[in-house]
C-alpha cells in the first residue's frame, strides 16, 4: 500500500509484501481497544455497537465478485463517504470537507483539509496524503481516516499535533480510486492504472525519485534533491516500528530506479511539473490483510506519518518575497546554489517553503523579473527551520526609469497593487472622495440654476438632479 506526499507533499499509501526486519507483532489489549474506539469514530459508530465485522468491501448493490472473508472489515465507498462527512461534523473547528471531482462511475473524491484556519490562504506549507491509488490496496483509506480522527482527538493535547494543525495545511484524500476499490482490482473503471505502470512487486520501504532512469536500466538515478529525499524517507523509516531494520534495503529506504525503473509514474511527474516532493511508502504485508491486522499496521505507521508531516515545518528554509518600493508580495523563484531545482513562491502571498538536508550551509537566492535578485547564506540547524524573507529593489534603467516586472502588466498584479494602495491609506482617500463628490454636486446645481434663469418665461418645469 502506498501514500504520496508533497510540499504540497503527497504521501501515497500502497500495500505490498513486507520484508522488513523482525520484531514482535503483538499489541496490548489497551492499544487494540484504542484502535477500536478510533475506528468507530470513523464511521460514526462511537455510541453504537460496532458493525465492522459484518461489513464487506463490495457495495450492497454490486455483485461483481463474491463476498469473501478477505473483504470483511473494510469500509465500503458509501461508508467511506459517511466517515468523511462525520469527521467534518465532529471536527469542524479544525477542518473542512471538499471534493476534487468524481470518479469515472460518479463517486465523489472527498478530501479532508485539517488546519487551524481551514480554507484560508496563509503563508504556510501544505501536505497531502493520498490513499487507495490502486483499487485493490485498501489499507491506505483506513489508515488515513484513522489519522484524521487521531489528530482531531489530540489537538491541544499533543504538541506534535498542535504543530501540524497550527503550522501546516494538511489535505487527506483517502481514496483516489473508489471505482477500482469497488471492483476489487488495480485500475479504475476504465482499467487504467492511476499510477501508470507501477509494478506489483513490493517491500517494506520508503521509495524516492527518480523512479525512471535514462538508460532504462536498474541503476541508482539521483534527482537534484537526492539528499533531501533520502532525509525525508529516513524520517519515515526510522519512525516506523521495523522498516529501518530491513535486510533488503539499507535503512529501509531506496531510490526508485535502483529498485526497478518505472516510467510515467506519479512520483517523478509531481517533482518535475507539480513542485511536489513525493515519496511512495510501501507499508503493509499484503494487498488485503485481514482487518484484524489493521490495529498493528496503524500502530506501526502512526508516528511515521505524523513525523513526516511535522518535518515540513521543523526543518528547511521558509519565508516570503516583498518589493522594497511598495511593500507588496512579489511572486518569484527560489533557488539553492548547487541544486538544479527551482521552487516557486505562492502567487498571492509570495511565501515559499524549501526543504533541505539539515546540518549544512546553503546559499539561497530570490529572483523576480524586473527586480534585482538577492542571495544570502544560511546554516540550517538540525530540528530547527530557518526563516528568510527577501526584500527586492526594482531594477532601474540608465535614464532612471524603473524596469517593472512583466507580471506588473497583468490584471492580477494591478489588482494587488490597487489593494495595497487602498489598504494603507483607505480612510484618507475615502474622506477626499466624499468632499470632492459634494463639491461636484454643488457646482452642478449652480450651473443648472443659472441656465434656467436665462430662459424666457418658463413653463412649469421639473429639474432632476
Amino acid at each position: 500500500m502506498n501514500l504520496k506526499f508533497c510540499i504540497l507533499f503527497s504521501f501515497f499509501v500502497r500495500n505490498v509484501i513486507a520484508r522488513g526486519g523482525y520484531r514482535s507483532t503483538s499489541l496490548s489489549s489497551a492499544a487494540v481497544n484504542k484502535f477500536t474506539l478510533l475506528r468507530k469514530k470513523n464511521l460514526g459508530f462511537e455510541n453504537e455497537s460496532y458493525a465492522g465485522s459484518g461489513r464487506h468491501l463490495i457495495e450492497e448493490n454490486q455483485s461483481h465478485h463474491p463476498r469473501t472473508d478477505i473483504a470483511r472489515g473494510y469500509m465500503t465507498n458509501s461508508e467511506l463517504e459517511r466517515a468523511v462527512k462525520e469527521f467534518g461534523r465532529r471536527c469542524s473547528h479544525i477542518s473542512r470537507i471538499y471534493s476534487i471531482g468524481e470518479s469515472v462511475r460518479g463517486f465523489p473524491l472527498w478530501v479532508i483539509e485539517i488546519s487551524d484556519k481551514p480554507g484560508q490562504e496563509e503563508p504556510e506549507p501544505a501536505f497531502k496524503f493520498i490513499g487507495n491509488v490502486h483499487g485493490d490496496e485498501p489499507v491506505g483509506r483506513e489508515l488515513l481516516l484513522l489519522l484524521a480522527n487521531w489528530i482531531c482527538d489530540n489537538y491541544k493535547r499533543d504538541p506534535l499535533v498542535d504543530l501540524i494543525v497550527d503550522k501546516v495545511h494538511l489535505h487527506i484524500l483517502p481514496s483516489m480510486n473508489p471505482d477500482g476499490f469497488s471492483f476489487r482490482r488495480r485500475g479504475n473503471a476504465n482499467k487504467v492504472d492511476l499510477n501508470r505502470d507501477f509494478p506489483d512487486q513490493g517491500a517494506l520501504v520508503a521509495n524516492y525519485p527518480w523512479d525512471a532512469s535514462l538508460d532504462k536500466r536498474k541503476n541508482y538515478y539521483a534527482c537534484p534533491d537526492d539528499g533531501t529525499f533520502r532525509f525525508l524517507a529516513s524520517i519515515y523509516s526510522k519512525s516506523h516500528y521495523n522498516m529501518s531494520l530491513s535486510k533488503e534495503f539499507e535503512g529501509g529506504i531506496t531510490n526508485g530506479a535502483a529498485w526497478y525503473p518505472v516510467y510515467g509514474g506519479m512520483q517523478d511527474w509531481n517533482y518535475i511539473y507539480g513542485g511536489c516532493f513525493e515519496l511512495t511508502l510501501e507499508i503493509s504485508d499484503n494487498k488485503w490483510p485481514n482487518a484484524k491486522e489493521l490495529p498493528t499496521i496503524w500502530e506501526y505507521n502512526k508516528m511515521s506519518m505524523l513525523n513526516l508531516v511535522a518535518s515540513l515545518v521543523k526543518t528547511g528554509v521558509h519565508g516570503r518575497v516583498f518589493s522594497s518600493d511598495s511593500g507588496r508580495p512579489l511572486p518569484g523563484l527560489i533557488t539553492i546554489k548547487g541544486i538544479n531545482y527551482t521552487v516557486k513562491t505562492s502567487g498571492t502571498l509570495a511565501d515559499y517553503h524549501r526543504l533541505l538536508v539539515p546540518g549544512e550551509r546553503y546559499e539561497v537566492m530570490a529572483t523576480v523579473p524586473g527586480y534585482k535578485s538577492k542571495a544570502t547564506h544560511i546554516w540550517l540547524e538540525k530540528e530547527e527551520a530557518t526563516n528568510v524573507d527577501f526584500i527586492l529593489d526594482p531594477e532601474v534603467s540608465s535614464d532612471g526609469t524603473l524596469l517593472r516586472s512583466i507580471c506588473d502588466c497583468g490584471r492580477k498584479s494591478r489588482l494587488l497593487s490597487i489593494g495595497y494602495f487602498w489598504g494603507t491609506h483607505f480612510e484618507v482617500y475615502l474622506v477626499l472622495i466624499v468632499v470632492l463628490a459634494f463639491l461636484c454636486f454643488l457646482l452642478t446645481r449652480r450651473i443648472k440654476s443659472n441656465l434656467l434663469k436665462q430662459r424666457s418665461p418658463p413653463k412649469r418645469s421639473v429639474l432632476t438632479v
